[in-house]
């Protein structure tokens, strides 16, 4: 997001934005962050338009109002500054189990990732993986992960090319595991795990459960 409607954002925040229907003018808003009022409309304009804020004409001033996306982005904000100034190296997400595709079986028992788990996380894992869809809320969190990570670098074999992926140790409710993300891009909804052990099975887990992952920024 660009950074002068990250500060927009965080003024209407500051007003109550994200609970309620706020009553402001253009004018309001350009006294309260030092800026002209035309600014001020061009910015509650392009705010709008990404879906971060609602507006509504009221009787002498609009009526704005914070939108689950906006106060996500805020959100994705306060875990960075959290993140800085706590300087903590884990990052807890709380999910529930769902149903993969099947894939993670086939993946997770090549020998080319295999080789590349056993010598980077200590572990050759269990085929398969544990899949554990988090909140929205909870998805901000990846963004903590930054550029960290354990690589695991892309392969050739005859018939196709096997990409890169990053591994961050990890516990599921306490038990050994990792998380497996694709190399390009954090956002998701569903972590992909893995462990030396069978989860569901060493877990009682089942479908629908609710975990605790608990991911590692140290390699």
């Amino acid at each position: 997001m660009k950074p002068y409607l990250l500060s927009t954002l965080k003024a209407l925040g500051l007003l109550g934005a994200i609970e309620r229907k706020i009553e402001l003018s253009s004018q309001e808003l350009a006294a309260r962050l030092g800026i002209s009022q035309q600014t001020a409309s061009r910015y509650l304009l392009e705010l709008d338009q990404d879906h971060l804020i609602m507006r509504e004409l009221g009787i002498k001033k609009q009526l704005i109002s914070i939108t689950p996306q906006g106060r996500d982005a805020l959100e994705a904000e306060f875990l960075s500054y959290q993140q800085l100034f706590t300087l903590s190296s884990q990052v807890v997400f709380n999910g529930r189990i769902v149903s993969g595709l099947g894939e993670g079986k086939y993946y997770t028992a090549h020998p080319g990732y295999q080789r590349q788990f056993e010598e980077k996380l200590g572990f050759t894992p269990y085929p398969g993986t544990l899949n554990v869809e988090i909140p929205a809320l909870d998805r901000n969190k990846l963004r903590l992960l930054g550029s960290g990570g354990i690589p695991i670098e892309e392969f050739r074999t005859d018939n196709r090319t096997f990409g890169s992926v990053l591994c961050f140790k990890a516990t599921i409710n306490g038990v050994k595991a990792a998380i497996v993300l694709p190399k390009r891009s954090h956002y998701t909804a569903v972590l992909e795990c893995i462990s030396p052990y069978h989860l569901k099975e060493k877990l009682s887990l089942k479908d629908g459960d609710s975990v605790e992952v608990v991911v590692s920024l140290t390699t």
